[in-house]
């Protein structure tokens, strides 16, 4: 009988986490299903499961289109690695730029001060303009850190940031700007959304977010109300002239307060054909609210009419189907695209409410690291609302999940 040291160090050279729930000496091990079982006196002691079945640390997202990211906001750079993208997909390196241009930070008064110019870098996966089928790897190089302004902060938990709770799980934490919980991390997700678009534009899907609620100012919640070419055309990245002012006039009066304020984003996929999703655990809509709930200081999320479709009768919420010459179709679509997890070859739409930036200009009670009540301030350059940098963060996530989503129903059909 080998010894229980010996045992763990041969599992962990194969590749995989161990859950030690007692220690103690075993009587025999066998493998099953890509997982290891010990047993003593008919009690399973150990269980240890190959690295092919769990994400090390969730940073990666995805099932065939797949992004594995890396880096921290005040890191030397942020990156990653898109795995499982097609072949022959011709890259625009001056598209994705300017996807990464709009979520960049310094590029309104109603956005930080942080001057990033983020220029991407790619690789590997990229040949003569085209994918090659092969991961593509690229960086954005972090350029305008300024560390010294979290020195005051790095021995107390931040109110309603993940100070605290990455602390007590990795017993360590990186308080420059939050480290790996920082939105800077959003920075691989763009790069991947823009090459996601790409591949989609070749199928005729687009994706389209915008701003359309900045604390009490709201739009209408009918998208097809707004022309979406007016998106880019202010700083909030709103569709409505008049209420895009609003926003920013708001935004900028709660930057002055050294406060801040949240907000919804809305989205809406265009050309989506019928099939798309997976019941019963894989379904679509889940997917996209798992892809937008990890968005940081994201807290919500619905799609269709959501929760105004509670206060409708089935006999005015149904979406009932009828012949287009020849192709079917619904009158409504207050399910947003999606019916049985599967889109229906209608407009997904969906929203996503984003809380106020938890970094507030202002003294706030809280504790320190010996959990002794304290105060404190935050400093440096901070965002006074999320929403108009969230919006390509939400187009990019979107973007992602649907070509996943896209390739794994080509594997439903020989």
């Amino acid at each position: 009988m080998i010894s229980f040291n010996n045992y763990i160090q041969n599992v962990l050279i194969k590749g995989t986490i161990c859950f030690i729930l007692k220690e103690t000496h075993y009587k025999q091990t066998f493998h099953l299903n890509k997982c290891f079982y010990i047993i003593i006196k008919e009690r399973i002691i150990i269980f240890a499961i190959t690295n092919q079945n769990i994400k090390a640390m969730f940073n990666s997202f995805g099932n065939i289109f797949r992004l594995s990211s890396f880096g921290e906001s005040h890191g030397k750079a942020i990156g990653g690695v898109i795995d499982g993208f097609p072949s022959g997909i011709k890259i625009d390196l001056d598209f994705v730029q300017k996807e990464l241009d709009r979520r960049r930070p310094g590029q309104s008064k109603i956005t930080t001060g942080r001057d990033e110019a983020d220029k991407v870098e790619f690789l590997s996966g990229v040949f003569q303009g085209k994918s090659t089928g092969s991961p593509i790897g690229f960086l954005v190089w972090n350029k305008n850190q300024e560390s010294k302004d979290y020195e005051n902060i790095k021995n107390v938990f931040r109110p309603s940031h993940a100070d605290y709770t990455y602390q007590v799980k990795y017993g360590i934490r990186d308080y420059r700007g939050g480290g790996r919980s920082s939105a800077r991390e959003t920075i691989s997700r763009c790069v991947a959304g823009a090459l996601a678009k790409l591949a989609l534009h070749q199928l005729g899907i687009s994706v389209t977010a915008y701003t359309s609620q900045v604390g009490h100012i709201r739009l209408d919640d009918d998208y097809s109300k707004y022309d979406f070419s007016k998106i880019e055309d202010t700083s909030a990245r709103c569709p409505d002239p008049e209420k895009a002012k609003d926003m920013v006039d708001y935004i900028s009066k709660i930057k002055e307060e050294g406060d801040t304020i949240g907000g919804v984003v809305t989205c809406v996929i265009k050309g989506c054909p019928i099939g798309i999703g997976e019941p019963v655990f894989g379904k679509l809509h889940a997917a996209l609210g798992n892809a937008m709930l990890s968005i940081n200081a994201a807290k919500a999320f619905e799609y269709g009419d959501g929760f105004k479709g509670l206060k409708q009768k089935g006999s005015e919420q149904n979406d009932v189907f009828y012949n287009h010459d020849g192709v079917i179709e619904t009158r409504t679509n207050h399910s947003g695209g999606i019916q049985g997890g599967i889109t229906n070859g209608e407009d997904i739409y969906f929203r996503v409410a984003f809380k106020p930036v938890a970094t507030i200009l202002m003294e706030q009670h809280t504790v320190n690291l010996d959990g002794i009540d304290t105060t404190m301030k935050a400093k440096g350059r901070h965002d006074p609302c999320v929403l108009p940098r969230a919006v390509p963060i939400v187009e990019a996530m979107a973007a992602m999940t649907i070509l996943d989503y896209y390739l794994i129903d080509k594997t439903t059909q020989l």
